[in-house]
């Protein structure tokens, strides 16, 4: 099985550093652009499914990247954001951050002791869910030989690469955030998992220009 796993494009949240968290956030047009430029380049791998997150950034995404082919595309809530509770909709800027906890730093520097604000998940609960989703995916028998899409977010996609390379949360980040659109592969074979490429983009000329 490959799993090619992709970060969904940019959004007006994502341009402003705002905590998008689960808010419902759609693409803005240069988002729409950044995964209409990856579609060619996995234009010729012949996916069996597309899983993703149900939010519409990431889903539309999904859309945008298999065009008109005829590819099941599968919502599942165990691989959407990470939720940020009350601070959703903040800003995590340096000029013009407006986060009231100062412990919320331990989100980026030491996710190990990172608290969630009310409402919000913790990263062991972020994992939980995804590596709940990943043991059912790596179990599917008729998915052993085929190539599988998830369209999926930041810090969930992350997480994802951290379970896959077995990594202690305070290793979560240890590659940063992906940039949007950027498109990673991991190979699982035998019960082994590799990874084969990570936060690659494809963006074409156009997007140089924009």
């Amino acid at each position: 099985m490959k799993i090619y796993m992709i970060r969904h494009g940019e959004t007006d949240w994502n341009k402003k550093r705002k905590l998008q968290g689960q808010v419902d956030i759609p693409l803005n047009e240069f988002g729409k652009l950044l995964a209409k430029e990856t579609a060619p380049a996995l234009a010729d791998v012949p996916f069996a499914v597309c899983y993703t997150s149900p939010l519409k950034r990431a889903a539309e995404t999904a859309r945008l990247v298999l065009g008109d082919r005829e590819v099941p595309i599968v919502p599942d809530k165990r691989i959407q954001e990470m939720s940020f509770g009350e601070f959703e909709g903040l800003c995590c800027r340096e000029e013009g951050w407006n986060i009231p906890d100062p412990g919320f730093r331990n989100f980026f520097n030491a996710p190990e002791v990172y608290q969630p604000p009310k409402g919000g998940e913790s990263f062991e609960e972020v994992r939980a869910r995804l590596n709940n989703f990943l043991e059912e995916l790596y179990q599917k028998e008729e998915l052993q030989d085929k190539n599988v899409l998830l369209s999926t977010h930041g810090a969930a996609l992350c997480g994802i690469l951290s379970l896959m390379k077995g990594l202690p949360i305070s290793g979560y980040w240890q590659q940063g955030v992906h940039k949007n659109c950027a498109v990673s592969i991991a190979e699982v074979k035998d019960g082994k998992i590799e990874i084969l490429q990570e936060n690659v983009t494809y963006y074409q000329e156009s997007v140089q220009d924009w």
